[in-house]
């Protein structure tokens, strides 16, 4: 079923935490850099060369917060408010705060491993939100977005697009002004981190539960083989299950569900959102 998602007015007090955090953090740095001028951004932008040879590690975390321009500035706002509403929505601001700085911090890595040399300071959150727009297709791959604000297209399609340019743009060093490399290493490290690690993870997470269970109920199985743990979904898989139970609810009402589709929504339901100030 193709959703259409929709987003209100851009009302700052209605903003999810950790949205409205990176908001004030990104326009705050702005004008900070804007204020102190000088070598500000070959300071804290990321600079392969001084993260490498002069140990500058901090850079890979204070670049993701550095613009160059109001425009740069203003469209990264954009899709942070676009993309972070409804997965800090769906995942609690903890989560995505945590999954937001390691998309950001895996681009950082992987554009100083590419170009240990350079010399050029790498600023801007591209890298982050280029996860976020992978986190958003994987969660919601029907849904409708409109690209340049025009053109209608599926956010899956959209992530190919994206993909795909980034990496052709790297390849012929069509536009050696952006940081190509930042943009394919935030879009692949929240790929694995959410098609193998939150797997990995739920897997992790249901073998304890499996071993706590089998202790509670009197130590090990009459049978001499070992149990096999039941199969975790994957990420896609298990946003897909959410999608038809939402459906679900919508076509017969919320009495309709049974008590394992009830336990699915509960895990996946929005935390406290004083949550995301740890």
């Amino acid at each position: 079923m193709t959703r259409n998602l929709s987003h209100g007015p851009l009302d700052f007090a209605q903003m999810t935490p950790v949205v409205k955090l990176l908001i004030v953090a990104n326009v705050a740095l702005y004008v900070l850099a804007w204020l102190v001028a000088g070598q500000f951004n070959h300071i804290f932008g990321l600079v392969p060369a001084r993260v490498v040879g002069e140990r500058w590690v901090w850079q890979i975390f204070t670049y993701m917060f550095l613009h160059g321009s109001l425009l740069h500035l203003l469209f990264n706002l954009l899709a942070i408010w676009m993309f972070g509403l409804p997965i800090e929505s769906q995942w609690g601001s903890r989560e995505f705060l945590k999954f937001y700085l390691i998309c950001g911090l895996g681009a950082a890595l992987i554009n100083v491993v590419l170009a240990p040399g350079s010399q050029v300071p790498v600023i801007g959150a591209s890298g982050a939100i280029y996860g976020l727009l992978v986190a958003f297709a994987m969660m919601f791959p029907e849904a409708v977005v409109y690209l340049y604000a025009f053109f209608p297209v599926k956010a899956k399609h959209m992530a190919i697009f994206f993909g795909l340019l980034e990496f052709f743009a790297s390849a012929t060093n069509a536009t050696p002004g952006i940081a190509r490399f930042a943009h394919l290493g935030g879009m692949l490290v929240g790929y694995v981190y959410l098609r193998w690690w939150w797997v990995l993870k739920m897997r992790t997470k249901a073998l304890g539960r499996g071993i706590v269970q089998r202790r509670a109920a009197g130590g090990e199985r009459p049978s001499g083989r070992t149990a096999r743990p039941a199969r975790v979904r994957t990420y896609e898989e298990e946003m897909a299950e959410v999608d038809r139970i939402l459906d679900k609810i919508l076509e017969r009402g919320e009495a309709s569900l049974t008590p394992e589709e009830r336990d699915v929504l509960k895990r996946h339901q929005p935390r406290p959102k004083n949550e995301g100030h740890a």
